[in-house]
């Protein structure tokens, strides 16, 4: 399922030959089209324990927390030596999303964080790098005599991940590194929860300063939350952030309810409409849900069949493409549901990164509506000052795909695209 970006060029537009723009000339390639995102910079070590090893420790199972360096350094070392640690690698929300960005739309993207300055061949910090795209650049890294930070994430045999942080340098990046001109130019920024976490901390104070860039320069936020404890104990600070600075809000149905206290997910959607422009909901095997705003105007019916559940013909503008509610005279909530791809894959080893994946679509999406902005500046397509580039409808499908992508190979990255044969696609799909 090949998105806007570099695709054959009879794929790119719904409409006549007349005015078609060949991608295949290098001219076309636009390279001003990116995403940024700060994050804390993290080593994810997975470990197979047991219910009995969390509860020895005191470890809250399925949630997130900190622990001291030198008790992250004693369970490492003990597991490595029991041979429990099923593998290292890159880790963090943001670092996740920004990887399978790259992958998926083959081009690049920003990271802003904290990273050891030392680094030797075989370390913590030599693994972040040498298993993060090249297309995630990297350059404005701040360096710190710290090692990386580190997350332990302890894997129960009902696949249920636990995480338990170690922070070292991941919470030092400063304010003052966050480059403006990169945030200016941005399509998007994206942050997570989790560097809201510490007030006091200097990466919650880069986070603030990269939202107030993004603010003053028009530029979309989307965020990530982190678990439902973290959302619970700073729901307030954290719906007022969203209402200030956030245009996307992505969340399982957990954190969705630690949020507003509201077990479904369409309920939640609509609820949080009320403080962002795009809010995310994934529901485990239930697939996820969308909801967005449209201007009334140029709404577009579904050709599926209307549904009702908490909200009565819910999916009924689901071919609506979305917009912020500023930007809309008269906003229209919109909404949309999809199962999860193909059923789910057959087999479930590891559900780490499948929230960070869909995301990465949203993403993409977003960003390839600037890109056919550039290249085609008076398509009908931009007549409306619209979020993304396709509908909402399209999008579920799209980041539903991804999840299962990243379900099905047991691992939070994705280290190459989906599937060719997928790239084909009926004229008829890029007009919803």
């Amino acid at each position: 399922m090949k998105f806007p970006g570099r695709r054959k060029t009879k794929h790119y537009f719904p409409v006549t030959e007349k005015g078609r723009v060949s991608l295949d000339d290098p001219d076309q390639i636009t390279k001003d089209v990116y995403i940024v995102g700060i994050d804390q910079l993290l080593v994810d070590i997975e470990i197979e324990v047991t219910d009995e090893f969390l509860a020895n420790h005191s470890f809250k199972k399925g949630e997130s927390f900190i622990i001291e360096d030198d008790l992250c350094e004693k369970i490492y070392d003990e597991c490595k030596e029991a041979r429990k640690i099923r593998g290292e690698f890159p880790g963090g929300a943001v670092g996740n999303t920004l990887h399978n960005y790259s992958v998926l739309a083959e081009g690049s993207c920003y990271t802003l964080g904290c990273i050891n300055k030392n680094i030797v061949v075989g370390d913590y910090a030599f693994r972040y790098l040498s298993k993060t795209s090249g297309l995630v650049d990297m350059s404005y890294l701040m360096p710190s005599d710290k090692p990386m930070g580190r997350a332990l994430c302890f894997i129960t045999p009902d696949l249920e991940r636990t995480f338990a942080i170690s922070k070292g340098c991941m919470n030092e990046y400063q304010a003052d590194r966050v480059p403006s001109e990169v945030i200016k130019y941005a399509s998007a920024v994206l942050i997570s929860a989790y560097t809201l976490r510490s007030r006091g901390e200097a990466i919650y104070d880069a986070t603030i300063r990269t939202c107030e860039l993004a603010k003053e320069f028009g530029v979309p936020v989307v965020m990530s939350l982190g678990t439902a404890s973290l959302v619970e104990d700073q729901k307030d600070f954290l719906m007022d952030f969203a209402k200030k600075y956030v245009t996307a809000l992505a969340m399982n149905l957990d954190e969705a309810k630690a949020l507003t206290k509201l077990d479904d997910p369409l309920l939640a959607a609509e609820f949080l409409l009320d403080s962002v422009d795009m809010a995310l909901v994934t529901v485990g095997k239930k697939g996820l849900y969308l909801g967005a705003y449209t201007e009334d105007s140029v709404k577009r019916k579904t050709e599926e069949p209307f549904v009702t559940k908490s909200i009565v013909n819910y999916n009924e503008f689901e071919y609506s493409r979305s917009m912020r509610k500023a930007d809309c005279k008269n906003p229209l909530k919109i909404y949309t549901h999809i199962a999860p791809y193909n059923g789910g894959p057959l087999s479930i080893k590891n559900t780490n990164g499948a929230g960070d994946a869909a995301l990465s679509a949203l993403l993409h999406d977003i960003a390839a509506n600037i890109h056919h902005e550039h290249l085609v500046p008076n398509s009908p397509k931009h007549e409306l000052k619209y979020l993304t580039y396709s509908s909402i409808s399209q999008i579920s499908k799209y980041a539903n795909r991804v999840s299962f992508e990243v379900l099905n190979q047991n691992s939070p990255r994705l280290y190459k695209g989906l599937p060719e044969r997928e790239a084909v696609l009926d004229e008829g799909y890029w007009s919803k």
